[in-house]
């Protein structure tokens, strides 16, 4: 499409972080109405469409000439109706991908019984495995895929591609009879808004300190189809009030009158607690995302101005993300294999691991990391440019093997912070809001690339002053890469000391009969 490096990471940035933004919208949809199985099935659907849409719109129109889109070969110019197909296909596809992707790790967890104790294993491992399926995916779609879309065989990569989801959701539908189901909740923003409500009309009211005068619902009159009760917790006492029965709520159920924007129970007072909390922790993985978000839009653009070749062979720059998928790979099975039993049989008090909370922190950990390795690579590959011509695209004589440490980092950090952050969202989240907790996960990547292609934005209008190239001009030989990835490490480090202080602060989510003393998954010790 002829477009500059900024502009271009700007523009996956923003389409990457509307795919997650759209699993709010199927978290929403699943939790509330239609449940997790059906949001699945038609968000796979949705995504077949958009896959063949941008396949055909790609081969019948976009590709001209054919073959182009490799390194020699420019594409022509598109008219507005053609790239006005190229975006409704690409952001169906976002829609269907954002829509199911948090649903099918949460429906895939509903199938193990976190109580039974074989089974409550299998599903702590489910998600590890789960991210690994997803990354053993992406590992030919980066590899075969990449290779063939950079020799300008982009149709066939799309038909491929669509070829595939059709395949999966196929297989999907074919584990209907085996699957178990759990029915939604409601709209859980109605039952938000009755706790802010009831809580702000008895703001005067009087509570006893150990929270016994709270109104607890009998199951069978329960609206959440029997989730689980949510014990009481200390904080956010303002909001308790919505759970104190006054004088008139007494006097509305002699009546056999319920009111539920005067009276709610305690449990449904925990859920807003619930959420409240998630949120300090979910705001400090929004910086690890904008780390993330570098592999699929800078990383390659340095990779392309690196020596991409072997012999005759030339190397795709994004093909290099197979060295993120493979260190995913390895760290799953090693942390599972060793890590975990080893710190295990180290803890005195539990046999358990590593919690959520502490393996997220050591991936913010080694994203920093990662991102002064990007740095030091980028000053050498600057140092190691043409001195016969220094500022021309592509010179230098510095393989690009040597982004290998960064892609490996950033795949030990994804094993830590996302694979740790779909447990925790999943395990911190009530029994209603699970499809919920996913997306929090999945939107927490969102915000990342919003949050980077802004931050490119503001690095590339404040580099440019006095007609300076920038950090981040189209020829990188010109600019300093290396000074936004030291920039990014920098904000990561801000970042982990406010995650450590959010992560000590955590109170785990208390369900009836479910956790002993000193034994909450969500627990954080420095």
């Amino acid at each position: 499409m002829g477009q500059d490096n900024a502009e271009a990471a700007n523009n996956v940035s923003k389409w990457t972080g509307t795919v997650y933004i759209f699993s709010l919208v199927g978290a929403f949809l699943s939790d509330s109405y239609w449940g997790r199985y059906k949001t699945c099935a038609i968000f796979q659907v949705i995504f077949v469409i958009g896959l063949v849409s941008l396949s055909l719109s790609s081969y019948l129109s976009l590709i001209r000439p054919k073959g182009c889109g490799n390194e020699t070969i420019p594409c022509g110019k598109h008219s507005s109706l053609e790239m006005g197909m190229f975006y409704l296909s690409i952001y169906l596809i976002a829609l269907g991908n954002g829509g199911y992707q948090p649903n099918i790790a949460t429906f895939g967890a509903d199938q193990f019984d976190e109580e039974h104790s074989k089974e409550g294993y299998s599903k702590v491992a489910f998600f590890s495995y789960f991210y690994l399926a997803l990354n053993l995916g992406s590992l030919f779609s980066n590899t075969i895929l990449g290779y063939f879309e950079d020799e300008g065989l982009w149709a066939l990569g799309f038909w491929v591609s669509a070829g595939s989801a059709f395949a999966a959701l196929v297989l999907f539908l074919l584990g209907t009879p085996r699957y178990r189901h759990f029915k939604p909740s409601g709209n859980p923003l109605s039952r938000f808004s009755q706790v802010l409500v009831a809580a702000s009309r008895k703001w005067r009211a009087q509570m006893a300190s150990n929270g016994e005068d709270l109104y607890v619902m009998d199951e069978n009159e329960s609206p959440t189809n029997g989730n689980r009760k949510i014990l009481h917790t200390e904080g956010f006492k303002f909001l308790d009030r919505a759970a104190i029965i006054s004088s008139r709520d007494l006097e509305d159920q002699k009546s056999g009158v319920y009111n539920p924007w005067r009276l709610c129970p305690i449990t449904q007072v925990e859920e807003v607690k619930c959420i409240l909390r998630l949120l300090p922790i979910w705001l400090c993985t929004i910086i690890y995302s904008v780390v993330f978000t570098q592999m699929a839009s800078l990383f390659v653009e340095q990779g392309a101005a690196m020596k991409t070749t072997i012999s005759h062979f030339r190397i795709p720059p994004a093909s290099m993300s197979s060295f993120d998928i493979l260190s995913v790979a390895v760290f799953i099975f090693f942390y599972r294999r060793v890590i975990d039993p080893l710190v295990g049989r180290l803890k005195k008090k539990s046999s358990k691991g590593l919690t959520e909370l502490q393996r997220m922190g050591i991936g913010l950990v080694i994203a920093v990391m990662a991102m002064v390795s990007a740095g030091i690579v980028e000053c050498y590959r600057l140092k190691y440019a043409d001195p016969v011509c220094p500022h021309c695209s592509g010179t230098s004589s510095l393989t690009i093997f040597w982004q290998i440490p960064q892609y490996t980092l950033i795949g030990a950090s994804e094993v830590f912070m996302y694979v740790g952050q779909l447990e925790f969202f999943n395990a911190q989240t009530p029994d209603g809001l699970k499809s919920f907790g996913s997306a929090l996960c999945m939107t927490s990547i969102s915000l990342g690339n919003y949050v980077s292609s802004l931050l490119v934005s503001i690095v590339m209008k404040i580099s440019t002053e006095d007609h300076m190239p920038g950090w981040i001009p189209g020829n990188l030989n010109r600019g300093h890469l290396d000074r936004f990835y030291f920039l990014l490490a920098i904000l990561t480090s801000i970042d982990l000391v406010l995650y450590i202080a959010c992560a000590k602060w955590f109170k785990s989510i208390q369900l009836e009969g479910k956790y002993e003393e000193n034994d909450m998954p969500g627990s954080f010790k420095v």
